[in-house]
């Protein structure tokens, strides 16, 4: 009993030592920490006064706050931002689906404001901006030194008015203007569409119509089909996609996972992270996916695509995504303003963070750039077009094959003539589709998701 009465002496001892020794420090940092922030409060309201007072032209006091609340935010990193009343009105609109403007998602870099991805069927996107172009000058005025905020401010007015914008892009000697006719933006968020035997989905954002429109084009297109053994599998089209809402990538991932984390989310303090899991239930039954993307995938593109690859569900094939790895919470202020503030970073199945970083594709394909020089027939010319048996005079006749077998290769032809012209049109979905028509060509047992019992199981 003597031992433990020492011990716990002793254990006081040390606590009232540690108490003594330390809490003056820390509660005297405290206060300091205060006392600086009370006199960086107090030059804030000096500063103010002075510009009130004695600047040339008389200025308003609410726009002053304003800048300042705006620059406080934007100081922080380039996703966070303040916005009053009438732009919380458009944040609001635009997660639903629906806003006025140009149709492009941007940022800022080295002072410019950088294209992140133009819309699709935006007059941004009709107009010929494209992802990685320098917006410079807005109807020839300067964005250099001005907010991100500011620069949007100036690219927004009248449905109908029109805005002429300065572009420098690479490959390009010189800057460029386009005019381009400001409208409102009604977004379909994912169009789905059948080209042979294989599902395309391209989702354009993650808005509060990007599920329904995903799971209802999806059914349409499997029924048309006839059926989901129809069909060898499906693309994911992200690229270009700017990101949005958060639960609508991770509803897009479950959509196409049984099992499994999809993303965590970690914020400042190591309690506050989250993990979002997947439901059992698959919309394609284990089909194959290929997933596109590009320098234009960012966010919510990038939770999809990271998910679907650390799961192996799908092959992603494009270019490296964009690399937005944070994510921002909406918060009302008073007045009926808000603040979009990043709260926490986010991370793949496997723990990696894209920040900076992007998503890999598992096999690099650039989109071919179309040579302005080249005439029509020249594009549409093969560059290897042979004469074939068929075309030689008094050739003999196939006589091996019934009419029914001669339609049949026919028909087979008419698709790859297709796929063909479609690799001229966009040459990375028709790489994607082609992996897809190999992976079928090979059989269940080269599936992406196939087991190793799938795969024993198919074995000949």
């Amino acid at each position: 009993m003597k031992k433990f009465a020492m011990a716990a002496i002793a254990g006081m001892t040390v606590a009232v030592v540690a108490t003594t020794q330390l809490a003056p420090p820390l509660l005297a940092q405290d206060k300091s920490d205060d006392a600086n922030v009370y006199e960086q409060l107090d030059l804030f309201g000096d500063v103010f006064e002075r510009i009130r007072s004695q600047y040339v032209e008389p200025v308003d006091s609410k726009k002053l706050i304003e800048a300042a609340i705006s620059g406080m935010l934007t100081s922080l990193d380039p996703h966070s931002s303040y916005h009053p009343p009438e732009e919380a009105d458009d944040l609001r609109v635009q997660t639903r689906g629906e806003f006025g403007g140009l149709g492009i998602e941007v940022t800022q870099q080295d002072g410019f404001v950088k294209v992140v991805s133009p819309m699709d069927d935006t007059p941004a996107a009709i107009a010929g901006v494209e992802s990685g172009d320098f917006i410079t000058h807005v109807d020839g005025e300067s964005l250099l030194g001005l907010t991100l905020d500011d620069a949007v401010k100036m690219m927004r007015g009248p449905v109908g008015s029109e805005i002429v914008l300065t572009i420098v892009r690479e490959g390009e000697a010189e800057p460029f203007d386009l005019t381009i006719t400001r409208d409102t933006i009604k977004l379909t968020s994912v169009r789905a569409r059948t080209e042979g035997d294989t599902v395309v989905l391209r989702i354009s954002a993650f808005n509060d119509q990007t599920f329904p429109n995903l799971e209802s084009g999806l059914k349409e297109q499997i029924e048309k089909a006839g059926g989901i053994d129809k069909i060898n599998g499906v693309v994911v089209d992200l690229r270009n996609n700017p990101g949005g809402l958060l639960v609508q990538a991770i509803k897009v991932s479950d959509a196409f996972l049984d099992k499994g984390e999809i993303v965590s989310t970690r914020g400042r303090n190591p309690g506050e992270g989250d993990r979002y899991n997947a439901e059992p239930g698959d919309m394609i039954n284990g089909k194959p996916i290929v997933v596109l993307i590009n320098g234009g995938s960012a966010s919510a593109s990038e939770i999809v695509a990271g998910a679907l690859q650390d799961h192996r569900r799908a092959i992603v094939v494009g270019t490296k995504s964009f690399g937005k790895g944070s994510v921002q919470t909406v918060m009302p202020l008073r007045g009926d303003g808000s603040i979009r503030l990043t709260t926490a970073r986010y991370y793949t199945p496997s723990g990696r963070s894209i920040q900076n970083l992007g998503v890999s594709p598992d096999i690099v394909v650039e989109q071919p750039r179309t040579d302005p020089n080249a005439t029509a027939e020249e594009e549409d010319t093969p560059a290897n077009a042979m004469r074939s048996e068929a075309d030689l005079r008094g050739a003999l006749d196939n006589d091996s094959l019934s009419e029914d077998e001669v339609k049949q290769i026919e028909a087979e032809r008419a698709k790859a003539d297709q796929a063909a012209k479609l690799r001229t049109e966009d040459y990375q979905l028709a790489y994607a589709i082609d992996i897809l028509k190999g992976l079928s060509a090979l059989g269940p047992q080269y599936s992406v998701t196939a087991t190793p019992a799938d795969q024993a199981a198919a074995k000949p």
